[in-house]
């Protein structure tokens, strides 16, 4: 047991140039690195500080990184892909691949080859009858723009099909039937042949298989091959997202059967000899208050030196599945849980989630216990990690945990004044830890939150802000500060482990983000980073203009991913990070379980014992399958959310609404509507009576008569003149007032500007 709670401290290529061409030899190293490094099979293509950052380069070096990589490229030795990433060139010719749409009307090519480590850009209309999901071969395309090579490509073979099946509301017109596919992924009629098959009429959600795909000169037609329900009927939008992403559904028996058995096996008596036992310990546990699986707690000691020791105590989900059976191969496959508004498909079974597994108060439960020791600063001193046994003590909700730490005495009654204390501790210590963060760099932004309000049958009715008590900034603390110490203990052991990586910003996308702050009148410096950021929150914090800057700067980072690469966590300020505490609904967390398992067992101390860690290469493989399913999962989770809000605003058509313009674009202005955040479009012909000039560097419009100006951040009045729910689309026009405008810095006008001329309606 000892050994179980002991601790870790914290602490060649051919130069074909011509003589007078030819770089020096420290340059020829440098060139050889860069082109070994993109070429090995891990790469992942980035943009050029990104690579210098991942390959090490110190900043005084840069210079002469940014020549190798300009001198590569010219040489057609190195290419710059879409979003100006490096990639090795693709080979000459046709590649095959995923293609992935846009609704805007480009797409990518996902290449099959391992080899080819870049995205293959198509532009609007080179995609051929091709949609989302759909195995093709893209014929690439080489153009040349200034010192750079340019790849782009044009699809010429659907190979194989992804889906054949879409969802949608059958309709009859003209004698005919046909069904408009919901989404943005076929944006075409299907006609559909004999309804009564399947005994459909018009008005009902169906699902429809192709069997003719649509082109120049043939229409897509299709046959239903299941009715989801009448169109609006309570759950039917939930069986159609479900149906539309590819989401599964049932669990398969088997995987249920493995579960049952684990179940039957599992002896928490027993387990009081093979684990740490903390069945006596104050350990609680604070959730939402319809949370259904609780799969982390909490236990905090505060020693008479000063010191602290935090126990993060997360539900031990490997135990239950072991490694290679059917319920993890059906987890792995899931990859995670998908929420919808009271429903969710999970991705390990209920009995399991909801039973065993779950933290439930007074109950004995396995877990997997990181103890974090901090100084009174909140400077981490070490780390231990154990299998531990609890016993919950108390199930708090965020609300009432806050309650309790403000002394409402209604809130205490009942609750032990051990459990009591424990809450004061806990606040105490994660504003220390909090306060540490920030000075370290770790950025908070403040995107607002509101939770849906539903009637009995699922239906939004209303929205109110989402509750802030810094109880959730309590949990959101000790979890991070609990995946950093497992992240710091791999690291240490030279194991490659599954990272949640979230790269440094790249400076194209800082460069447009400082030139959008000039234009609301903010200075952002030239060599940017962390702590000016934070200066700038906080600068906005509760303004108007807070939404759009906080946005703008959402919109400079790249998105957070998994991955074994030693690229660290911009936003949390942190040089190692991965996922440990939610094993129950993410696959990535008990893949890091099941490799502390073998931490603890003693079988990572050598060499040879660490080549039972899964390698890199198998690492970044289920990297960008979990990728894939936590983007699939947020954007139908996004989808219900906005299905759900128009449903209830498509019988407010005529009504006005407060909301924040969040981008111009060459055919409107898009404003976020504060109440529900769902995002609707003003086109021009909406707008009041005027010449509008388009100055998207600006993010502006501009009335040339009345001067008046509608930027990116002002809060304004609209009114609701249309919801199209099958196509995700609000449509909004502007009202007559003027919005809430801030002082702004004089910016010249771009001259790539519009004009739109909209009459008074």
């Amino acid at each position: 047991m000892a050994a179980a709670r002991k601790q870790k401290k914290v602490k060649e290529f051919e130069d074909l140039a011509p003589p007078e061409d030819r770089p020096a030899a420290g340059q020829v190293e440098l060139e050889h690195r860069i082109l070994e490094y993109v070429a090995s099979t891990e790469y992942q293509p980035m943009k050029p500080r990104g690579l210098a950052r991942a390959m090490g380069i110190a900043r005084d070096e840069y210079g002469k990184f940014h020549d190798a990589v300009r001198g590569l490229m010219k040489a057609g030795r190195l290419v710059m892909g879409y979003g100006e990433a490096i990639t090795a060139p693709a080979p000459v010719g046709r590649i095959q691949g995923v293609y992935r749409a846009n609704p805007r009307g480009f797409g990518f090519v996902v290449p099959e080859d391992s080899t080819v480590h870049a995205d293959l850009f198509i532009p609007p209309g080179q995609s051929l009858d091709a949609i989302t999901g759909d195995t093709v071969l893209a014929q690439i395309v080489r153009k040349k723009q200034g010192p750079r090579l340019l790849l782009e490509g044009r699809i010429v073979e659907v190979v194989e099909r992804a889906s054949n099946r879409f969802v949608g509301e059958l309709e009859k017109e003209n004698g005919q039937h046909f069904v408009w596919p919901d989404g943005n992924s076929l944006r075409v009629p299907i006609f559909v042949g004999d309804v009564a098959a399947k005994a459909a009429k018009p008005g009902d959600q169906v699902v429809v298989e192709i069997v003719q795909y649509p082109s120049a000169t043939t229409q897509a037609r299709g046959v239903i091959v299941e009715v989801l329900g009448k169109t609006g009927d309570p759950g039917v939008d939930v069986r159609s997202i479900i149906w539309q992403h590819h989401l599964p559904d049932a669990m398969p028996e088997e995987a249920l059967d493995e579960a049952r058995q684990a179940i039957r096996r599992f002896d928490p008596d027993a387990q009081r000899t093979e684990r740490l036992d903390l069945t006596s310990e104050t350990i609680i546990t604070i959730d939402p208050v319809d949370a259904r699986d609780f799969d982390d707690a909490i236990s905090l000691e505060r020693r008479d030196d000063g010191t602290w020791e935090l126990g993060v105590h997360i539900a031990d989900v490997s135990f239950f599945v072991p490694e290679g059976g059917p319920l993890d191969a059906e987890a792995r496959k899931r990859g995670n849980s998908t929420y919808f508004p009271r429903h969710v498909i999970p991705m390990l079974p209920e009995i399991l989630s909801n039973g065993v597994c779950s933290l439930q108060e007074g109950e004995p439960r396995l877990t997997k216990s990181a103890y974090i020791r901090y100084d009174s600063g909140g400077k981490v001193l070490g780390a231990r990690f154990a299998n531990t046994l609890i016993s919950s003590a108390q199930r708090l909700h965020y609300v009432q945990a806050q309650q309790i730490i403000d002394g409402d005495p209604d809130a205490r009654e009942g609750i032990g004044e051990h459990v009591v204390q424990l809450c004061q501790d806990m606040d105490e210590l994660a504003r220390v830890i909090r306060k540490r963060r920030l000075q370290h760099g770790m950025l908070v932004l403040d995107m607002p939150e509101v939770e849906l309000v539903l009637d009995d049958e699922n239906r939004v009715i209303d929205a109110a802000p989402a509750d802030a008590s810094f109880t959730h900034t309590i949990i959101e603390m000790f979890m991070v500060e609990a995946n950093e110490a497992v992240a710091r203990l791999f690291e240490g052991l030279q194991v490659p482990a599954l990272r949640r990586v979230h790269p440094d910003p790249d400076d194209p996308d800082l460069q447009q983000l400082r030139q959008f702050l000039a234009v609301m009148g903010h200075k952002f410096p030239a060599r940017s980073n962390r702590q000016a950021i934070q200066k700038l929150l906080d600068s906005v914090r509760g303004k108007p203009q807070s939404y759009a800057v906080n946005l703008a700067i959402l919109r400079s980072m790249e998105k957070a991913e998994y991955s074994p690469k030693a690229l660290g966590h911009y936003a949390l300020a942190s040089s190692a990070y991965c996922h440990f505490t939610s094993p129950i609904r993410r696959y990535p967390d008990l893949a890091i379980h099941r490799l502390l398992d073998l931490h603890l067992a003693g079988k990572l101390k050598t060499k040879a014992q660490r080549k039972n860690a899964p390698s890199e290469e198998v690492l970044t493989e289920l990297g960008k399958h979990c990728g894939y399913t936590e983007r699939r999962s947020e954007a139908a989770e996004r989808e219900l959310r906005m299905v759900k809000v128009l449903e209830l605003l498509s019988q407010r058509v005529g009504d006005t609404i407060e909301g924040v313009v969040t981008g111009v674009a060459n055919f409107g202005v898009f404003i976020e509507v504060r109440k529900f955040l769902v995002e609707g479009l003003v086109r021009f012909n909406e707008l009041p009576d005027d010449w509008w000039e388009i100055n998207q560097k600006a993010g502006a419009v501009v009335g040339q008569r009345t001067g008046r100006r509608i930027a990116m951040g002002d809060v304004v009045t609209a009114k609701i003149i249309n919801v199209d729910i099958p196509a995700r689309q609000l449509d909004l026009s502007m009202a007559d007032e003027q919005p809430q405008q801030r002082p702004r810095a004089k910016a010249r006008t771009s001259p790539g500007k519009r004009r739109r001329k909209t009459r008074a309606k």
